[in-house]
């Protein structure tokens, strides 16, 4: 039976701050996730509309794709904040993984950049979609690894601070490999599914199929993972079966209902169940690690910060978040919502028939001056009173159109 430490005095601090922590890490493996796994997919194109599915994955990603790194930032500054023992632990003993992680998300920024003038090249040009695909499968690899890293009692936190890491037991044992290998197809699945929702026809069904084979790949890694998990993290199976049961027999039955609305073509309601299905068994799996941050020797009681910093990084958190949300919500609503003018003529932009931008109202007495060739105003829907509404369709308009504009002289 596992010994689970008791907190003597005041829990609820380090508790909401951990549970605030377990939040920021779950909205990173829904967003990041799936974008980790459509750089899997791009890495994997294959046969006559490989470029097209190339070019679906960069649609959906777009500008919104780098982020999604927020709430992995938002996670490690609360984690050095509430947790400091924890986190500094964390740092020398996944200082080797930290990196290698770090290094995968910036070769896969650059190259995601890179590659779009590249994507249709050949030669080294062509070498760019290759690293975005690479480092798109290697860092969640290694998360899913940290994570098991974490959990299987191979890294031991003296009192005194010291680290000692097994790396073989830590890094190279069946269960991190296997958990690497388990969050590298969740994630694939994950993007397969939003991909199918964002796309139609023919590549709509590309999708499919690689969300079916995705999915194949996650029931038979977690097949494998369920027996050699009472042997190689036996608190962790224990507790687990203990308290994250319910969730873990939850998120089993959203697997197999998601894979069934993939089957049947309702793709949307697939993307909600396999998101459900994500969030669930993340949430089983902090169940039984609980009150383990690195177990069997840091836990959210003997490695939390004083309670004036906890109280503090409580009241910040929602006022950041005020500030966070909305930033977030523009820019999806920007960068991914529908733009009602795409694809019509350039001159169809402007509500008002032949108004050009250059063509300036005539002053009394003197002509209007000659519109500037090409170039074509966006559409400003104005309010009763004259000025135009700053809506998200208004802003995704404007930028849309802007990008048809010719470049100055």
């Amino acid at each position: 039976m596992v010994a689970v430490p008791v907190m003597t005095g005041d829990p609820v601090p380090e508790t909401v701050v951990a549970v605030v922590l377990m939040l920021a890490l779950t909205a990173y493996a829904v967003l990041a996730g799936a974008d980790f796994g459509g750089g899997v997919w791009d890495l994997l194109a294959r046969g006559p509309r490989a470029e097209a599915q190339r070019q679906a994955i960069a649609r959906a990603m777009g500008p919104v794709w780098e982020a999604n790194h927020v709430w992995l930032i938002f996670a490690l500054v609360l984690l050095f904040t509430a947790f400091p023992r924890a986190y500094s632990s964390l740092g020398v003993a996944l200082f080797v993984p930290f990196h290698l992680v770090l290094a995968g998300i910036v070769l896969r920024g650059a190259a995601f950049v890179f590659r779009a003038p590249a994507a249709t090249a050949s030669g080294p040009q062509r070498a760019w979609a290759s690293v975005f695909g690479a480092a798109s499968t290697i860092t969640p690899f290694l998360l899913g690894a940290t994570l098991a890293a974490v959990s299987s009692g191979g890294i031991r936190v003296a009192d005194d601070g010291a680290v000692t890491v097994n790396a073989v037991y830590a890094w190279f044992s069946p269960f991190s490999l296997l958990v690497g290998a388990l969050t590298v197809a969740l994630f694939a699945y994950l993007a397969a599914v939003y991909l199918a929702v964002e796309t139609g026809g023919e590549l709509q069904e590309d999708f499919r199929r690689r969300a079916l084979g995705a999915g194949v790949a996650v029931a038979v890694l977690a097949a494998v993972l369920l027996p050699l998990a009472p042997r190689t993290a036996p608190h962790l199976w224990e507790l687990v079966s203990a308290r994250g049961r319910l969730l873990v027999a939850t998120g089993a039955v959203l697997a197999i209902l998601s894979g069934w609305l993939v089957w049947q073509r309702r793709f949307l309601l697939a993307r909600v169940a396999a998101v459900a299905e994500v969030v669930v068994l993340l949430w089983g799996w902090a169940l039984g690690q609980w009150p383990y941050l690195i177990y069997p020797d840091v836990t959210v009681f003997n490695a939390a910060a004083p309670d004036p910093i906890l109280r503090f990084a409580l009241w910040a958190t929602p006022v950041g978040l005020l500030i966070l949300i909305p930033s977030l919500w523009l820019l999806f609503a920007v960068f991914k919502g529908e733009n009602p003018q795409a694809g019509e003529p350039a001159g169809a932009l402007d509500p008002r028939p032949g108004r050009v931008v250059g063509a300036l109202e005539p002053r009394p007495g003197r002509a209007a001056a000659a519109p500037e060739r090409g170039r074509v105003a966006p559409a400003e829907a104005p309010d009763a009173g004259g000025a135009p509404r700053l809506t998200a369709a208004w802003w995704s308009r404007r930028l849309r159109s802007s990008r048809r504009l010719p470049d100055r002289p």
